[in-house]
């Protein structure tokens, strides 16, 4: 079996790093798998760069334009939004023509244009589509928040000015999409319950398959290391032990840093012993923003993108934090417990599937900072450590295995070939 994984970028974003995960996994377990991306970084020779030309640019840049004219100019959720009326006509490529399976993960800004969508559809090919946000099931957004408009029909989209109007952006995409999927079939998968449950729910996917696979993780890279060693390859003070942040980008709204500054104030104010023996690494661009507003010693990490290293400082933590507003299945969260290290969360999106409350981690009330700080605290000062970091590793060699996640996709690979070829 052969798979085209397509992806607008190699390695920038979770649905990059999951995607080249899974191109691992399936590799290591019998199928022939390669990746399409249009921002290729490395010379792996398993994935193929769209040819780079001033078109590339173009598609991004004009959509951008698109988006920023129906915001009247103003650049808030300037990035929330894509439309998907720009892209590469990727059907002519020898790596699509020799693909029994074509595997779409996050294709925005630019990759694929619902039209290029359409004619992937069209070509007699199986399709599979990995939902890493709510894009596909929605109009405009990958997040909805608090709008529950795709159930039904995307209009009055509150990312728009004045929160939209009956016939806005969000009204037209949506028809867009539901004229690109007639009498199309796509097996798409989520990779969290919350999220196949949210998508079993969107009247744009009515009468499509809809499966839940997690993404994989390789636990010969992620896995538990010396601290003490760890921390000195860091350049962290051995004789501490820190709480970690993550965030691609550390003063995105939706990964939750206010609370989880509001919390640590509430952590220090009930145990202000801990200033001496705990500090707050942050990992992630923008992280030296948040140097002083803490009120425990802060070490800013920046944005780091050597695996190793990541590895490194994963392992320097005590306690992994995110507590993000709306996620779907976070590959920090999975990282972090194959190095062993405990974590808490909002009880929010994916977040539950992957934390077991009080066994490898803590669930704190969405939105409670109180309850965050004590689930921190639980973990650092209350909980039997060791027993929790062990429970941590075993759930992801359990859930989220190369093998175990590869089987799965086959058979999703599988199913879709033999409706493709009942049909025909």
């Amino acid at each position: 079996m052969r798979v085209l994984i397509v992806n607008t970028s190699e390695k920038t974003g979770g649905a990059a790093v999951a995607a080249n995960r899974l191109m691992d996994a399936l590799n290591n377990n019998g199928v022939k798998a390669k990746m399409l991306v249009r921002d290729k970084l490395t010379d792996r020779l398993t994935v193929i760069g769209l040819r780079q030309s001033w078109r590339q640019r173009w598609n991004f840049l004009w959509e951008r334009w698109c988006v920023f004219w129906h915001l009247h100019g103003r650049r808030q959720h300037l990035f929330e939004i894509d439309m998907a009326n720009m892209g590469s006509d990727i059907t002519r490529l020898p790596e699509f023509q020799e693909a029994d399976v074509i595997h779409l993960h996050w294709i925005n800004q630019g990759m694929l244009s619902l039209r290029n969508i359409r004619k992937i559809l069209d070509s007699g090919k199986a399709v599979v589509w990995t939902m890493h946000d709510l894009w596909p099931a929605s109009s405009l957004c990958h997040y909805a928040r608090t709008c529950n408009k795709f159930k039904s029909h995307c209009q009055f989209c509150p990312l728009l000015p004045g929160g939209g109007s009956e016939d806005d952006l969000s009204s037209t995409v949506w028809n867009r999409k539901v004229r690109m999927l007639k009498d199309r079939s796509i097996h798409f998968v989520t990779c969290s319950r919350w999220l196949a449950g949210e998508a079993k729910k969107s009247a744009l996917l009515k009468g499509q398959h809809i499966y839940n696979v997690p993404n994989p993780i390789d636990t010969r890279i992620f896995r538990p290391l010396e601290k003490k060693k760890a921390r000195h390859d860091c350049g962290l003070p051995y004789n501490k032990r820190y709480i970690l942040f993550v965030s691609q980008r550390v003063t995105d709204e939706r990964k939750g840093m206010d609370y989880f500054v509001t919390a640590v104030d509430k952590l220090v104010e009930a145990h202000p012993e801990m200033k001496e023996t705990t500090g707050i690494a942050i990992l992630g661009g923008h992280s030296e923003e948040f140097e002083h507003r803490l009120a425990l010693p802060v070490y800013p990490l920046g944005y780091v993108n050597d695996e190793r290293q990541i590895v490194n400082i994963y392992n320097a933590a005590s306690l992994f934090v995110l507590p993000s507003l709306e996620d779907n299945l976070p590959n920090t969260i999975m990282e972090a417990m194959a190095c062993g290290v405990p974590c808490a969360g909002f009880k929010v999106g994916g977040i539950p599937e992957m934390i077991d409350h009080r066994r490898n981690g803590y669930v704190a009330e969405f939105r409670n900072a109180d309850d965050l700080a004590t689930g921190m605290y639980w973990v650092l000062d209350v909980c039997n450590y060791q027993k929790v970091s062990n429970e941590a590793v075993t759930k992801v060699a359990h859930s989220y295995s190369q093998t175990n996640i590869a089987l799965r996709y086959i058979e999703v690979y599988n199913e879709a070939l033999a409706l493709k070829h009942y049909k025909l």
